[in-house]
């Protein structure tokens, strides 16, 4: 319905004499003030030399008129806007569709045809995955499953770095303790802190570590298969056990979340690649030479200098996104890149978009940086350098206990748990910041996962009980659609501005704001054995496919039991 009222909009406009006119058609912020709402007389009004609620009146006599039955009224409101109220019918009619649909309600092929790779989690290897991986990791997975639904193709993948500074600290911090293998991705992080820390405190630790780190590149990423002395042979037998044992526990905690990554790239897939490529760019003028090192200066594009390759050789992580997005090219090859990680890496994508611009103008500019904000937790900011970060399987473990308390099963628990963790992240607008309250995520109150889950198995538990036996059942309908329905046949549209804008903040706010209608009517009506009986249950059946569906498009189990 969205859809045919944009273009019934667009063609009023097109009478009135003002077709390019931008406008939106969105659902007001009351609904009394009905079901759709638009502002086309305002955005036209100056360009027609025209008072906008005269414009509005002529547009909403022509919207009116074209809709015919589909409306119950088309109404100008403040200064110029249009309303309009679908009539019973086109309600009834939309949730039919819904009910029709089923699992596939709200799914639509405006995308269809385009192929669009996700980069998302990019945990490190010789590192635990930590939250602000966890963070991306759950908003790459809804990302792809909102591309999904709006019909296009999906390609999940990851970028991790297997080589520079912090793998060396985790290999300095294994061989130090005489370490010939590694069993563990807690080996790993405990590693990693002993070699952080004594990066920080022990010049002689410093420069061995630095040197190791050059010595990785030389014997992983410049040498691949060739023959190697047998101590360089053994670093690299630790450092290839040490990224299978990392990938084996990202694996695991990703299956958790619901995801399975299509391509897993690494730094020394990308280091050959980006390194020819920027020193290629020298003799362009693309980047430059300085005391060493190859730079791009930014502030030719009003951004700012940095480093692609160090003075000692070893390539940067500016240097490595510009091999990896040549690598995509040649693996993927997608319509659309989308690279999701923390607001605090903006600077670095700015400058490195502006580079790979001069480099390739085509694969610059699908390229796309989505970036979110950073996790925090009650208990305050951890970090991994000091050795006392939270991980992402930590934080996991830490909610499930909690919601064990009041859901033995274990499985219950744990996707209540995830619900949980996944609404905190996933309801904020994208590049906020989030505090963590464990408690608060877990209140059946609103505003959380749980609240989500246990609106859907309450209206569950409504049709079981209608299943369970026959019973005579009221024919008919109220005349006036219920406040639960005229929220339900939004949910298409919100799914599908979730997708274009790349934020499913907008969907977590919507099945927030339906699950409190549904409660609302269920608090209210007598649904079994009350009047319209088969109706309520009609309509009962249209929330579970709705709330159903947008807990699974943004990766939040659904529990069938509370």
């Amino acid at each position: 319905m969205h859809e045919r009222i944009q273009k019934e909009v667009a063609e009023a406009l097109s009478a009135a004499g003002a077709p390019q006119t931008s406008f939106v058609v969105e659902r007001p912020s009351e609904m009394a003030h009905g079901d759709y709402a638009t502002n086309a007389a305002l955005a036209a009004a100056k360009l027609l030399k025209r008072e906008p609620r005269e414009l509005a009146s002529e547009l909403a006599g022509r919207i009116e008129h074209s809709l015919g039955d589909s409306v119950l009224d088309v109404v100008v409101a403040g200064p110029g806007f249009i309303n309009l109220t679908l009539s019973r019918e086109t309600v009834a009619h939309t949730l039919a569709e819904a009910d029709a649909h089923a699992g596939a309600w709200g799914k639509s092929e405006m995308g269809k045809g385009t192929r669009i790779s996700i980069e998302y989690s990019n945990s490190n290897p010789f590192k635990e995955m930590h939250i602000g991986h966890l963070m991306s990791t759950i908003i790459g997975e809804a990302l792809s499953r909102l591309i999904e639904a709006s019909g296009a193709g999906a390609v999940r993948d990851t970028f991790g770095g297997d080589v520079g500074p912090h793998v060396a600290k985790a290999l300095w911090g294994l061989m130090e303790k005489k370490a010939g293998d590694v069993a563990t991705a807690k080996e790993l992080g405990d590693a990693y802190a002993r070699g952080s820390k004594a990066y920080e405190e022990d010049e002689k630790a410093r420069q061995e570590i630095d040197a190791l780190n050059v010595r990785i590149y030389d014997v992983v990423a410049r040498t691949e298969g060739l023959l190697l002395n047998p101590e360089d042979a053994t670093l690299r037998t630790l450092w290839k056990k040490g990224r299978e044992v990392s990938m084996e526990e990202f694996r695991r905690l990703l299956a958790l979340l619901g995801t399975k990554l299509d391509f897993e790239f690494f730094d020394s897939d990308t280091t050959t690649i980006g390194t020819r490529v920027v020193n290629d760019g020298i003799a362009k003028g693309i980047f430059e030479k300085s005391e060493g090192a190859v730079i791009y200066r930014g502030e030719k594009k009003g951004l700012h200098t940095l480093v692609f390759i160090t003075s000692r050789g070893t390539p940067t992580y500016e240097t490595k996104d510009i091999g990896l997005a040549f690598l995509k090219e040649e693996r993927i090859q997608s319509d659309q890149v989308l690279i999701v990680t923390a607001a605090e890496q903006i600077g670095h994508f700015k400058v490195v978009l502006a580079a790979l611009e001069e480099i390739d103008p085509v694969v610059a500019k699908k390229t796309e940086h989505v970036p979110h904000g950073l996790l925090r937790l009650t208990r305050g900011k951890m970090s991994s350098r000091a050795g006392n970060v939270i991980t992402a399987d930590e934080l996991i473990r830490s909610v499930t206990r909690t919601a064990s308390e009041k859901n033995a099963d274990p499985l219950i628990a744990q996707q209540v748990a995830l619900g949980a963790i996944k609404y905190m992240i996933l309801r904020q607008a994208p590049g906020s910041d989030i505090i963590f309250d464990e408690e608060k995520s877990l209140s059946l109150e609103g505003d959380s996962g749980p609240y989500l889950q246990y609106a859907l198995v309450r209206a569950k538990s409504v049709l079981a009980k209608q299943d369970a036996g026959s019973r005579t059942q009221d024919a008919g309908s109220p005349e006036e659609p219920y406040a639960l329905e005229r929220l339900i046949i939004h949910f298409p549209e919100v799914v599908a501005r979730a997708s274009q804008e790349r934020s499913p903040n907008m969907l977590t706010t919507y099945l927030t704001e339906l699950a409190s209608a549904w409660n609302s009517f269920y608090a209210q009506e007598r649904i079994i054995g009350g009047d319209f009986e088969a109706y309520k249950l009609f309509v009962v059946r249209t929330f579970v496919h709705t709330m159903q569906n947008g807990l699974t498009l943004l990766g939040i189990p659904t529990p069938e039991r509370m």
